[in-house]
């Protein structure tokens, strides 16, 4: 399997170490971006790196945690290679990859347990996307 970036801040720092133990599970290799302590931090200092690294072909997927997410997403979303998608359960999940191929997963750290986070990850990492009308849809995404 592909090696994947992954990415937290502060709030999300608990489920990013889940999530790490479930990629080592898994077999899936990772890269961290950070955070790396519950020491309060913004969210962009490590959304950045990972949204370029993504639109770079340096991981064909990544991973992002944040309180809400809705942070982290709003900030990887203003990289133009990039459909961060919002999780926070397995049927998201597998919409975000069948409809919007979304290249980086992101989940709520404070309102998602591991055992959803467990069933997120396996949808998001089994579903396939699913092209055709909704590939024409990604197309349109880009603007400017």
């Amino acid at each position: 399997m592909e090696k994947i970036g992954i990415c937290c801040d502060h709030a999300g720092f608990e489920l990013k170490k889940y999530v790490l133990q479930w990629l080592e599970e898994n077999g899936i290799e990772y890269k961290d971006y950070g955070c790396y302590a519950p020491e309060s931090m913004d969210y962009a200092d490590v959304a950045h790196p990972l949204a370029a690294a993504v639109e770079a072909g340096e991981h064909e997927r990544g991973i992002a945690i944040c309180g809400s997410g809705n942070g982290i997403s709003m900030t990887l979303n203003k990289h133009q290679g990039i459909r961060a998608a919002l999780c926070w359960c397995p049927e998201i999940a597998e919409l975000a990859r069948q409809h919007n191929d979304a290249n980086i997963l992101v989940m709520p750290g404070r309102f998602v347990t591991n055992t959803v986070a467990d069933k997120i990850l396996k949808k998001y990492f089994k579903t396939p996307f699913e092209g055709g009308r909704h590939a024409r849809r990604i197309e349109k995404i880009a603007c400017c």
